[in-house]
């Protein structure tokens, strides 16, 4: 018997349009870089025996080329494959370097789509863990699951709870403002400085700045996260010409489905909402007090109405890809996407060398759009941000994030 095809999600990820659909995240040690071998006896240990590090992405080879695009499906690699072959050395080279690299180059066909880089730093005693992906593998919560098993006095992963599947229940925020599935809004010039290309910009958060901007009355890292980016997209507002939106503004946020007892699945189990960036409000900590309840979930079983949909844009891949091309792709109907991903790790070291940060790095956004992804650990946030609309977007973007957070920080301490 033949393996199902991939779910609705995972399938639309595999058919991503923009780039290769590769994600990771990066994680920055002090102290000197472990030898290979070391490093491949821990992910042996931590991650045996995890059926979903051993999969392969293929293609549906029974169906004839037409208009109807193939479908994919995830076939079991060969009996007891070593993750820790999975594991590469790649010497020296900056983060940047290998996202312009590897993250837009397809993995290739007949191995599991994913890598641990080992990246030695640009001085001596420091090094990075860069774990790389293919997106319909793994989730940024599966992510964080299995990184945290290789840090000193986490347990390995458990392979019978990675693979026992979430289930049917769906987390949204609270009913009240959210758009219909094919509802736009309007789209947000980006600055288009430089030439027409991806770019990707790695921004550390000084940790006194972020905590000062969370001491505005039931402010978390999230909402002021959020805050701060409907602040960026209001400037970009501004620049280009009219004060106001002409229909609301939406960001695309990851909720995780979960639910308590499932914490460690690893795969994919999160569903992208909309919610509304408050663009129109002048003051800094009137954006705040407005992204206050937009992620408070709520739980709900799937309804008939979603699995109806979702199998139909799944089966007809040809005729859907042409709709989100179209409609679910376009600026006006996501200008932005916000992620939020934190290692809470139990121990803070690898082998004894200390965690000094946590970095995502986001799939290639679509076009005219810009992803702002924020990492972080007990020792402090990192914000990437990855655009393709100009060569120096990214970089600028970026710098109008920090100037907003500096803005809500100041507004705290008044």
């Amino acid at each position: 018997m033949s393996a199902p095809h991939l779910p609705f999600l995972e399938e639309g990820m595999a058919r991503w349009p923009f780039a290769p659909p590769n994600a990771g995240v990066a994680l920055d040690f002090a102290g000197s870089p472990p030898q290979l071998g070391e490093l491949r006896t821990l992910v042996r240990e931590r991650w045996a025996g995890l059926s979903r590090l051993a999969r392969q992405l293929v293609r549906d080879e029974r169906r004839p080329l037409s208009g109807w695009s193939r479908r994919h499906r995830w076939a079991a690699s060969a009996a007891g494959r070593d993750p820790a072959g999975q594991v590469l050395g790649t010497g020296p080279g900056t983060l940047q370097d290998a996202v312009g690299d590897w993250f837009h180059r397809p993995f290739p066909g007949g191995e599991p789509p994913w890598n641990l880089h080992l990246l030695r730093g640009p001085s001596d005693g420091e090094f990075t863990l860069l774990f790389r992906m293919h997106h319909s593998l793994l989730d940024g919560r599966s992510l964080t699951t299995l990184l945290r098993a290789l840090l000193d006095g986490c347990a390995p992963v458990d392979a019978d709870a990675a693979a026992a599947p979430p289930g049917e229940l769906r987390r949204t925020p609270a009913p009240g403002g959210r758009p219909g599935l094919l509802t736009t809004g309007s789209a947000v010039p980006l600055p288009g400085k430089g030439e027409r290309r991806t770019a990707y910009a790695v921004l550390r958060l000084p940790p006194e700045l972020v905590r000062a901007a969370r001491r505005h009355p039931g402010a978390t890292t999230n909402t002021v996260f959020l805050a701060a980016v409907s602040g960026v997209l209001r400037s970009c507002l501004l620049t280009a010409g009219p004060t106001e939106a002409a229909g609301p503004v939406w960001l695309s946020v990851p909720v995780d489905q979960r639910p308590a007892d499932r914490g460690d699945f690893l795969g994919n189990a999160f569903c992208n909402v909309r919610l509304s960036a408050p663009v129109e409000l002048p003051d800094p900590t009137a954006r705040l007090r407005a992204c206050a309840g937009l992620l408070t979930p709520v739980t709900r079983p799937l309804g008939r109405a979603e699995k109806l949909l979702e199998s139909a844009v799944t089966a007809l891949p040809g005729p859907a890809q042409a709709l989100a091309r179209g409609r679910l792709f376009a600026p006006a109907y996501a200008p932005a996407a916000c992620t939020y991903v934190h290692l809470r790790e139990a121990g803070r070291t690898l082998a004894g060398r200390p965690l000094r940060r946590v970095t995502l790095v986001p799939m290639v956004p679509p076009d005219d759009t810009a992803t702002f992804a924020l990492g972080g650990c007990a020792r402090g946030h990192t914000l990437s941000v990855f655009t393709n609309s100009g060569a120096e977007d990214a970089d600028l973007l970026a710098e109008s994030f920090r100037h907003e957070l500096t803005l809500l920080a100041e507004a705290a301490a008044v």
